[in-house]
């Protein structure tokens, strides 16, 4: 039995088949998820389970490199946006329209990722990255330039 991390078998493997650049939305219970999609639809009932949760576990296994959420977050939750930044600390933030994030951003998405969230604007794009030290930290090796400040 698998001892720590994420244990449903559904999500775990959709974490595991996302590379540098790709994007994974963690959602809430209401968002349109394209018929299409990688669809992990982990809600329960309303708030089971919660955005933050969900969030906390995926940033605890994946490396994330960008966070984009809707401009309404920074205006309209900003204890969303607040505890975002605090998780994410060494991501690059964006944002997008609320548009964009239910049309363009969840076609571009890899794996959607349902909660039962019933947060406004509950809608988070993860950018997957690398583990700098593990990629550039080599003898002889050169990092790029961009990644000069995560050595």
């Amino acid at each position: 039995m698998k001892r720590t991390g994420i244990l449903n078998a559904e999500l775990s493997g959709a974490l595991a088949t996302l590379g540098h650049t790709d994007l994974i939305m963690v959602v809430d219970a209401g968002f349109p998820i394209p018929r299409d999609a990688h669809r992990v639809d982990l809600a329960i009932a309303e708030n089971l389970p919660d955005l933050r949760t969900v969030l906390g576990l995926i940033d605890d296994e994946l490396v994330v490199e960008g966070v984009v959420r809707a401009d309404d977050v920074v205006s309209n939750n900003p204890r969303l946006d607040e505890w975002l930044r605090e998780r994410f600390g060494d991501a690059e933030f964006t944002t997008r329209t609320h548009a964009d994030m239910l049309g363009e951003l969840a076609h571009q998405a890899k794996v959607i990722v349902r909660t039962g969230a019933f947060e406004p604007w509950g809608n988070i794009g993860l950018f997957c990255g690398v583990d700098v030290p593990k990629w550039f930290g080599g003898d002889g090796v050169i990092a790029p330039d961009y990644y000069q400040s995560k050595l």
